[in-house]
């Protein structure tokens, strides 16, 4: 399983800090270990009693010392523990977490829930309840990144909302259906969205509407022909509405599970953390942006706190992974976002895991 390496602002600071030695890091990685598992500041007579060498309370406190002059711990009010920065649960993602393995009951509830969504075959059903299972695991919020599907039509019918206005509904082979408004001529008579429905079902029940697109616009002529004027000119507003989601670079976004980000919370500082982050998901225009970058690169990514805009508020974490298609190619990221304190060691193979699964059952 690989890992996509640090990106900026922290790539400099890293190698600043890279030449820890070697006592150095295990008081780091053992004050990080407890941090992660108990949400609360690490004192140094903590670590001296963990250590599985004999380090005074006094040694392990002037190593913090100089741990925390390079900017990988602080103190987060007047107490004597400390908590790793964004910057060491960089470093300790990097360069000291021992990635764990997955439980046998881990693995055994995602090839269950695989198996479950394999025998819908629907696409959205598969990535829907590969994010639950995924934010259930975790407890955290489940997400996954996906082409705009493309169904294949069964049916399409234009019906008449009144003056101006007309409605479009498809549906789809794998029992998807789709309503859109758009806006037509006024005082059209039935006749004219029957005539519209008819030649669109007869002639492309089976088809994509990217598919339908590109014959209505290589064959207007013809369209006008076969149809009256009116007619045609509906079909075309009617497939042209859906030209966005025919883009190969559309996405769709599932989010699933929010509410165990709540669950985690424990003191107000936290709930108004969860409220940043809910906002940073709902303006999902960014979000997509962010996937997208995870999408670019082989390998589990990694995004801690401020290394995304995206998060700088909320002091989030997200991890996802690409998945493949039948063909090989990256077509989609999945993971989860939730807070930095988060069990990145069990997490990161969980999550690629998943990815692998749901390429399987793509293909």
């Amino acid at each position: 399983m690989s890992m996509i390496p640090a990106k900026p602002p922290f790539d400099d600071k890293l190698a600043g800090v890279a030449g820890l030695d070697q006592r150095s890091r295990d008081i780091f990685r053992r004050l990080v270990d407890t941090y992660l598992e108990t949400g609360e500041p690490v004192g140094s007579r903590t670590i001296s009693r963990i250590l599985p060498s004999s380090l005074s309370p006094a040694s392990v406190r002037n190593v913090m010392m100089d741990l925390e002059d390079a900017g990988l711990i602080y103190s987060p009010h007047t107490s004597a523990g400390r908590v790793p920065t964004e910057l060491g649960l960089r470093f300790f993602v990097d360069a000291l977490m021992e990635i764990g393995a997955m439980s046998a009951e881990e693995r055994a509830r995602i090839d269950a829930q695989a198996a479950a969504s394999n025998r819908t075959r629907r696409i959205e059903d598969v990535l829907g309840d590969a994010t639950t299972l995924l934010s259930g695991l975790s407890h955290c919020a489940g997400v996954v990144m996906a082409p705009k599907l493309n169904a294949r039509l069964k049916h399409i019918e234009f019906v008449n909302l009144g003056p101006g206005r007309a409605l479009v509904i498809l549906v789809g082979e794998d029992g998807g259906v789709e309503n859109r408004v758009i806006d037509v001529p006024p005082g059209l008579p039935p006749s004219i969205f029957t005539r519209a429905s008819n030649y669109l079902s007869t002639r492309f029940q089976g088809k994509t509407i990217a598919e339908v697109q590109r014959f209505v616009r290589d064959e207007v002529e013809n369209l006008r022909r076969e149809l009256d004027d009116i007619s045609a000119r509906i079909v075309e507003a009617g497939i042209a509405v859906w030209s966005g989601d025919t883009d190969p670079d559309a996405k769709t976004l599932i989010v699933k599970g929010q509410a165990n980000l709540i669950d985690d919370a424990t003191a107000v500082a936290d709930l108004e953390r969860i409220r940043k982050l809910f906002d940073d998901i709902e303006n999902k225009r960014e979000l997509v942006q962010l996937l997208g970058a995870a999408e670019m690169g082989e390998g589990v990514r990694i995004f801690i706190g401020s290394e995304n805009r995206l998060f700088s508020l909320s002091g989030s974490s997200l991890i996802v992974a690409p998945y493949r298609n039948s063909e090989e190619k990256i077509v989609g990221v999945l993971g989860i976002i939730g807070p930095t304190r988060m069990n990145y060691a069990r997490i990161i193979p969980m999550v690629d895991y998943t990815a692998k699964v749901v390429g399987r059952l793509l293909t």
